[in-house]
């Protein structure tokens, strides 16, 4: 998306205001953000130099806010580029007045920065110079993962559920908001039984007359497929970084392609307590298959609220199923500020939990890469819905 925004922002002087003031001059006035000053400097400045060289278009200006301004001919254009990757870093949006802005790798920045931004545009030019005739803000990105704001206010992936409906309303898409996809570099090239054996050329791709021949056959060896999904074929998606957990577990194999339902025998539910609160919903087949049918992963909540939300999944998706109920054995002990424990809380509410018999890290591994590694009639021993968005990264 970099080199489409790089080629919009170059017209964006003309769509942005068409009128001229007095003196002759259409005036605008962008900001350009990034994440880190490390990365606008050597990567979002670097290519917009290269787009606009400042023998052509005018000198930069390294002085913090780093400012490129472009008057040739009726164009008086205002750069502004800023580091903004924390809510906290609103504060240096609020004083600016601006056409337009312009967010590199959204990805990396908190929903409550691109707000910030909805509220500083349109306010340059002034009226008296008849305002702007276009405003607004543009935002490129890799593919992010699948719990950031991007994917959830574009619709590709649901609202979790365990938000409020304050929270939730904030990731609703505005009408006045517009989501597009580039087309992926590369193309799947599948067995017959839809294994991967290797990729082909997309004649979709983008960019191409800027590219080697082989630029993405090239890059995309030697790499994981998360990395190759994220990077070259537009999904959504996490990478993969350092030591896995469970060697064995492989996404192709162990992730369903559909929606797994839950079956008439037994549900079993671990739950790891604390102030980011989660369970895992899965059943055992009587073939001795595995299925991870659920996930529900909370933030800044207490026990008791998320046994509400725990009552709720069961009521909804496991009515008149056993149920077994399991946590951390450290869930047992009183907190000092609190003499009630999290299974006692658990009980209050009607939640018959229990705690496991070992809290051993190496036991627990072991068990989950002993069912990874089987097959059962043929197909993974060990399969996760796909919708266990958070699960599937950390697995």
């Amino acid at each position: 998306m970099a080199n489409l925004s790089l080629a919009l922002l170059r017209y964006l002087d003309v769509l942005s205001n068409k009128r001229k003031n007095a003196q002759g001059k259409r005036k605008s006035r962008w900001a350009v953000i990034r994440n880190t000053n490390p990365q606008l400097k050597t990567t979002t400045i670097k290519t917009w130099l290269d787009w606009f060289p400042e023998n052509e278009w005018g000198t930069f200006s390294w002085s913090v806010p780093y400012t490129h301004r472009i008057n040739v001919g009726e164009l008086e254009l205002e750069v502004i580029f800023l580091a903004l990757d924390r809510p906290e870093d609103v504060k240096k949006l609020l004083s600016l007045e601006l056409t337009g802005v312009w967010v590199n790798e959204a990805r990396e920045l908190p929903k409550s920065i691109i707000d910030a931004c909805t509220m500083r545009v349109g306010r340059f030019p002034s009226m008296r110079d008849g305002g702007a005739t276009w405003y607004g803000v543009i935002a490129d990105t890799n593919a992010p993962e699948e719990d950031h704001w991007w994917p959830i206010m574009a619709g590709d992936v649901p609202v979790p559920d365990h938000l409020s409906r304050d929270e939730a309303l904030m990731l609703v898409r505005p009408d006045n908001w517009n989501f597009y996809t580039q087309p992926a570099a590369l193309l799947e090239d599948k067995n017959t039984d839809g294994t991967l054996k290797g990729y082909k050329k997309h004649k979709k791709c983008e960019n191409q007359n800027n590219l080697t021949q082989n630029y993405y056959n090239n890059i995309i060896k030697g790499k994981m497929k998360g990395w190759i999904d994220v990077y070259v074929m537009n999904k959504l998606g996490s990478l993969e970084e350092g030591k896995p957990v469970y060697p064995n577990w492989n996404m192709e194999i162990h992730l369903s392609k559909e929606d797994l339902e839950p079956a008439n025998t037994t549900v079993y539910v671990g739950i790891d307590f604390g102030l980011t609160p989660a369970a895992v919903f899965g059943q055992k087949l009587p073939n001795g298959r595995w299925l991870i049918l659920q996930e529900l992963v909370c933030f800044d909540m207490g026990i008791a609220r998320f046994s509400e939300l725990l009552k709720y999944e069961f009521a909804k998706h496991y009515r008149g199923l056993d149920l077994e109920i399991y946590g951390d054995p450290a869930g047992d002990f009183r907190a000092q500020t609190d003499e009630t424990t999290p299974f006692q809380i658990l009980r209050q509410n009607g939640i018959m939990g229990k705690p496991t018999h070992s809290n051993d890290v190496a036991l627990r591994i072991e068990a989950v890469e002993t069912s990874l590694a089987r097959l059962v009639e043929g197909s993974a021993g060990f399969l996760v819905d796909h919708r266990c968005i958070n699960l599937k990264k950390r697995i």
